[in-house]
Parts: structure tokens; C-alpha cells; sequence
């Protein structure tokens, strides 16, 4: 059995492969060698995606997740310290039953203290068969609207920020497919943002 940052570590050692990224990862999986790998594989891109779904403790406990705001914030912070140039990436859920505007706040406040490069939002649908579709505490449809509306304006804020803060720097570019004008393309840069950009290039490059 091998283990994850071990198996990046062997991709790295493969010379044809450009890059490394991985999706999704859980705090619960985290590992001090999943870390550390951030800062030693230079093939693994300065890219995380670690979800959160909520900045309520009491949500998250409902949620049956297994980690704590404060845990969560801890582990980003390990990250950081080993890849400071990390982007992060984050899942969001609003409107799990029994949320209140406290909880809803209190996610809105954890957005801010990470400002994270890009997250992901989504309003909570009941699945048959799952605790969640029998608990009581109903969210409204109008503030499930309501609160991911401001949630993912917080996160485009800081999308924005990240991606502004950008500007002016070089960095290389995997050409992933031509663009939509002759001469163009379009690639990735090691934290996932979209490149555009004309010169001489080919797919993969």
C-alpha cells in the first residue's frame, strides 16, 4: 500500500509529466506528508482544494463533518507555511436545516479570514434516505436565495483580488486548446486561472 504523498512523489519522478493536481481532497484525509509535499514536489501546482461547507461549528456538527472551524483554519495555515504562494479553493453549502443567520454569518466570516482564490457554492437539496432530508429547521427557498447570493459575492470579491493581484506577473502557461481568435490560446497557470493569451504555442506546451 502506498501512500498519497507518496504516490505524488513517484509521479514526480516521471520526466514527461508536466504538472500535478489533485481533487478533492477532506481535512479528515490531510496528512503531514500531503503537506510537506506541497513544499518539496515542485511539480505540484501551489493549488488546494480543501471544502468546508460551513463557518458554523454547530453546522458543521450537523453536518456529521469531523472537523472544526478551528481545525480547518489550522491546516491552511500548515499549507501556507509549507507553500506560501498556495491558492485555495473551498465548498460551501447554505441553507442546511436548522441554519441561522448567526451560522450563515459566521460562514461569511470564515470567507473573509481565508480569501480563498475561487470556492464553490451551493444551496442544500434533501437526498432520500439521508439524515438531513428528515431534520427539522427548513431554510426558506427566499434565504437559501438570499444568503448564496451574498456568499458568492463575498467569494467573487476575493476571485476578483486574487486574480488582480496577478496582474503584471510571469509565469509558465500549460496550453490546454486554441482560442476563440486566430493566434490565441488558452492555458492554465500553476494556481488554475484561465490564460489568454497570442504568440507561438501548441497544446501542451
Amino acid at each position: 500500500v502506498i501512500s498519497f504523498d507518496d504516490l505524488i512523489r513517484s509521479l514526480d519522478k516521471i520526466p514527461e509529466l508536466q504538472r500535478i493536481r489533485y481533487t478533492t481532497s477532506h481535512p479528515m484525509d490531510v496528512t503531514d506528508g500531503l503537506i510537506a509535499a506541497h513544499g518539496e514536489v515542485t511539480k505540484l501546482m501551489p493549488y488546494l482544494h480543501l471544502p468546508v461547507q460551513s463557518g458554523s461549528d454547530r453546522m458543521l456538527k450537523a453536518m456529521n463533518r469531523s472537523h472544526s472551524v478551528d481545525s480547518y483554519l489550522r491546516l491552511l495555515e500548515r499549507f501556507r507555511a509549507a507553500r506560501p504562494d498556495i491558492a485555495l479553493s473551498g465548498d460551501f453549502i447554505v441553507g442546511f436545516p436548522g441554519e441561522t443567520e448567526q451560522d450563515f454569518e459566521d460562514t461569511l466570516r470564515l470567507v473573509d479570514a481565508v480569501g480563498y482564490a475561487q470556492a464553490y457554492s451551493f444551496k442544500f437539496s434533501p437526498r432520500p434516505g439521508t439524515p438531513a432530508a428528515d431534520m427539522d429547521g427548513a431554510v426558506t427557498a427566499a434565504v437559501m436565495d438570499e444568503r448564496l447570493q451574498r456568499l458568492q459575492a463575498a467569494i467573487n470579491r476575493d476571485q476578483l483580488a486574487f486574480n488582480k493581484a496577478s496582474e503584471g506577473r510571469r509565469c509558465a502557461v500549460l496550453v490546454e486548446r486554441n482560442g476563440r481568435k486566430p493566434g490565441q490560446w488558452l492555458g492554465k497557470s500553476p494556481w488554475l486561472q484561465s490564460v489568454h493569451f497570442e504568440g507561438e504555442s501548441e497544446i501542451g506546451a
